[in-house]
């Protein structure tokens, strides 16, 4: 069964920056993968902030501040965060989607999505 396990979050004051990993236990990832991170709030959906398949996508809200990437020799996805606000304060997510590929009309999808993390919590205070 495949595992994913985040790790990097934290606390961190408004403009900082944090880098989320998240890395795949008993599960190879490729190239061939679509994987995004997605973040939640309590009362709320959970959102998705950052897809990458051939392509890298954004939520409008990150763009120019978070960058996804991958190393497929060490298993793991990443998610570079700069530039923090408070609003970014969320509990966040990794995911594998479910039928391996995802297009700019997809990859923001929980539904999409069949392989979880545990999460890890960013908080930022102003």
């Amino acid at each position: 069964q495949v595992q994913l396990v985040e790790s990097g979050g934290g606390s961190v004051q408004a403009g900082g920056s944090l880098t989320l990993s998240c890395t795949a236990v008993r599960y190879m990832i490729s190239s061939g993968d679509c994987m995004a991170w997605f973040r939640q709030t309590p009362g709320k959906e959970r959102e998705g902030v950052a897809g990458m398949y051939t392509m890298r996508w954004y939520a409008e809200s990150v763009k120019g501040r978070f960058t996804i990437s991958r190393d497929n020799g060490k298993n793991t996805l990443y998610l570079q965060m700069n530039s923090l606000k408070p609003e970014d304060t969320a509990m966040y997510y990794c995911a594998v989607a479910n039928r391996g590929w995802c297009d700019s009309h997809s990859w923001w999808r929980p539904a999409d999505y069949g392989y979880w993390g545990q999460g890890t919590q960013v908080t930022v205070s102003s």
